[in-house]
């Protein structure tokens, strides 16, 4: 008898994988997924950390599971819930005591073990737990990919982090950083390319940290495998996030000029433009290191279109701080970032700082410094205004106004920019998966709105 699973996702994009792992894991011992939680037999809520709040959503979740769980008490089936992810790993056996209904709490380095925790549970009636470090062993036993059918494919190649910047969770909860060997790194690219991927991302907490083995045992860097996996018939564009700029060498920066299915869009964190507030994040770089990275890259890429994060009221940051900020954004010139203000996380190095900005000063900084960004945005998208490029659609959108027999497609520019069609709705499985030749006719601040050639 098939069984049902609902899986909610939190987070980064490799978050969305290990749900994708989770879901190929769950398949295989005979659950099919569900997009209703009313009446499953299994629950996994994938945590992250990193956002505000993470463990106050994820018990808000759990409280509104609790009502389906107890149906199905009062019918005498079962519903397992799982608590995964970041959270999971961070709060351990908490979680058992704030939350009844939790049967499973696993960590991201070890969801491997899921099936067999289910199956404890099921047999011994007893609550499990798993939050070991063991990423090699993790990808040994994971099954290939089964999920992912799209036109791009995400694939992990590095977890981890040996940073310890002193705002991020990460080195606690996903461990120190691990990159897995090329040969089965390639093996998911061609299985994801024969499920129809014509874009692969290669993931990590630091990707460009990539030190994977190749087939003769040396010690590989990101720009080889990128290399490598664009040699493989039917991947047309890559990409790879989220990188750190202590990470960035020369050969990485050169394959963005060499290499052109390496799509011309960087996704490169600095966090603040202050070297004061670099040095109390433990970021590893100053604001010098970054504008010769940019440099660098510009010259191998003068397209190029980069994105970056910046946190705003992180402690002890001056308005001096902030105006270095801005003047770095200004100089560099980004086509779209993302920007929040400085949250405490738990058992981090910042939380526990004397000097905490107040929220009304960091709600003003953050207010400055999105508009800077924005206009940046808008100007970027503008220059493409009246010109071609070829977008990968990947799928339908709904529309506000009905237009005739006319619907939406959506998909990604090479600069990662959102682009919207109008189509037939007789041709939308002629376009959908594949990459086709546009011309933008109008830009918005977040997309492009083009027609097909």
């Amino acid at each position: 008898m098939v069984k049902k699973l609902h899986i909610k996702t939190y987070g980064c994009q490799m978050n969305v994988y290990d749900s994708d792992r989770m879901q190929d894991l769950m398949q295989a011992v005979g659950y099919e997924i569900s997009n209703d939680v009313d009446d499953v037999d299994m629950v996994i809520i994938n945590t992250c950390h990193i956002r505000e709040k993470a463990s106050e959503k994820l018990f808000s979740d759990l409280g509104r599971i609790r009502p389906f769980k107890e149906k199905k008490q009062q019918q005498g089936k079962q519903m397992i819930v799982a608590v995964a992810g970041c959270v999971a790993q961070a709060e351990g056996e908490e979680i058992f005591k704030r939350s009844k209904i939790v049967d499973i709490i696993v960590g991201p380095e070890s969801y491997q073990t899921l099936p067999d925790l289910v199956g404890k549970v099921i047999r011994d009636q007893k609550k499990q737990i798993n939050l070991d470090f063991v990423a090699n062993e993790k990808f040994d036993l994971l099954p290939q990919s089964k999920s992912n059918n799209s036109a791009s494919a995400f694939i992990t190649i590095q977890e981890g982090c040996d940073k310890f910047c002193t705002f991020c969770v990460v080195p606690y909860t996903r461990g120190s950083e691990y990159s897995r060997e090329i040969e089965k790194i390639i093996i998911d690219v061609k299985n994801a390319v024969n499920n129809g991927a014509k874009e692969i991302y290669f993931l990590g907490q630091n990707v460009n940290a990539y030190h994977g083995l190749d087939e003769n045992g040396n010690i590989s860097n990101l720009a080889k495998l990128i290399d490598e996996a664009s040699k493989i018939n039917g991947v047309e564009r890559i990409r790879y996030t989220t990188s750190h700029p202590k990470d960035m060498d020369d050969d990485l920066i050169n394959i963005h000029g060499d290499n052109q299915k390496l799509m011309p869009f960087l996704h490169l964190p600095i966090q603040s433009g202050s070297n004061s507030v670099l040095k109390a994040m433990n970021r590893k770089h100053s604001r010098q290191d970054y504008f010769k990275i940019i440099e660098k890259l510009r010259k191998s890429r003068p397209d190029i279109g980069l994105s970056s994060d910046f946190i705003v009221g992180f402690p002890g940051e001056t308005d001096k701080d902030f105006e270095d900020t801005i003047d770095l954004v200004r100089q560099i010139g980004f086509s779209q970032c993302y920007s929040f203000k400085y949250s405490m996380r738990p058992g981090t190095p910042a939380s526990e700082a004397e000097k905490q900005v107040p929220e009304n000063i960091k709600d003003q900084r953050l207010a400055i410094l999105q508009k800077l960004l924005t206009e940046q945005q808008i100007e970027f998208n503008k220059k493409f205004e009246n010109k071609q490029m070829a977008v990968l659609f990947e799928k339908q959108v709904p529309k506000s106004v009905k237009n005739n027999s006319k619907i939406q497609l959506w998909g990604k520019s090479p600069w990662l920019q959102s682009v919207v069609v109008d189509i037939e709705e007789n041709l939308i499985q002629k376009y959908i998966g594949n990459i086709v030749n546009v011309k933008i006719i109008k830009s918005r601040p977040s997309s492009l709105i083009a027609e097909i050639i």
